[in-house]
């Protein structure tokens, strides 16, 4: 799915020393999630990273990249597509109650983590821009030592104002949201264009057949605001372990609220990256060197985590 060759996707986990797998989740509520997996095919994994993908993504097509590279550094790497997204059966790309998928996402991590094999594991949260503020959103309504720590790539703690509708388009938002919330009304192609740089791979992201390009439907639209008025107002409540990274450039989340983020949190053990020149789409729109740079970012400071497993070699794009 990521490439034409080799052939099979098999083929491609195994040649990057991946084993990977995909199945469904059935919650406890009874709702139903597609899922994903990539896991170390050598050695057993060093720690756990169950991850969230951002909004209109699935876990498919760009964001395998990433997991396939952390499960070659020796991460078993979970994730399901959010309702409404890939896989996942519901209204394409609405957001539902936040609420009710944080539970969903809850109880197939804590599935995921109380298999025997994977008992002893460190787990840590993996999430980007919307996935990265319902990572902070679940931190922040479980106990501090649930995790072990969390990665956030350009995380919606706020949406920018550079993006943000006005107040009074706002105000006609809410209105419309009582009759017909799912009403489609802004542009989504738009921030695949502000997110990723290089023209090629924005032809790639917005070829992915799972992916959604059209517009962001109303009520959607307000959750994400709402989401980002909590977060922006909670950030003192962070405890946990956290490397933050963000993109100097980034048009549609700014990294001022990442800094924020760092700046306001109550974590003893927190970090930030800001690469500057980078647009949103750290791990898969940059040039092929920058997003070799994040890369050795992120298993580095998983691996300082990790202190009781051998060193995992950092491989080059």
């Amino acid at each position: 799915m990521i490439v034409n060759s080799p052939e099979t996707e098999e083929a491609y986990y195994a040649l990057h020393g991946v084993s990977g797998s995909s199945g469904h989740f059935t919650a406890p509520s009874g709702r139903y999630l597609f899922t994903r997996s990539w896991v170390p095919l050598v050695s057993p994994p060093r720690a756990l990273i169950c991850m969230i993908h951002s909004f209109g993504d699935d876990t498919s097509w760009t964001m395998q990249f990433t997991s396939i590279f952390l499960a070659s550094q020796g991460f078993a790497c979970f994730a399901a597509d959010l309702p409404g997204h890939g896989r996942s059966p519901g209204r394409r790309a609405f957001v539902p109650k936040v609420n009710l998928v944080l539970a969903d996402l809850k109880d197939f991590f804590q599935s995921l983590r109380s298999r025997p094999e994977n008992q002893g594991l460190k787990s840590f949260l993996f999430g980007e821009s919307m996935g990265g503020a319902l990572c902070l959103l679940m931190l922040l309504s479980m106990p501090a030592d649930a995790w072990a720590g969390a990665v956030l790539v350009a995380p919606l703690c706020k949406i920018s104002n550079r993006i943000k509708p006005p107040r009074p388009v706002q105000m006609a938002l809410r209105f419309v949201s009582m009759f017909a919330p799912t009403l489609p009304v802004i542009s989504y192609a738009d921030l695949v264009e502000k997110s990723v740089k290089v023209p090629e791979k924005r032809v790639l992201a917005m070829s992915n057949p799972m992916r959604y390009n059209g517009k962001t439907r109303v009520g959607t639209i307000l959750k994400l605001l709402r989401i980002s008025d909590e977060l922006s107002s909670r950030l003192h409540e962070v405890s946990i372990p956290f490397l933050v990274l963000h993109g100097s450039a980034d048009e549609v989340l700014d990294p001022a609220d990442s800094m924020a983020l760092y700046e306001e949190a109550r974590s003893e053990d927190k970090t930030i990256k800001i690469y500057d020149g980078m647009l949103h789409s750290l791990l898969f729109g940059e040039p092929d060197k920058n997003v070799a740079m994040v890369r050795r970012d992120i298993p580095n400071w998983l691996n300082e985590r990790c202190p009781n497993q051998h060193e995992i070699h950092i491989e080059r794009m």
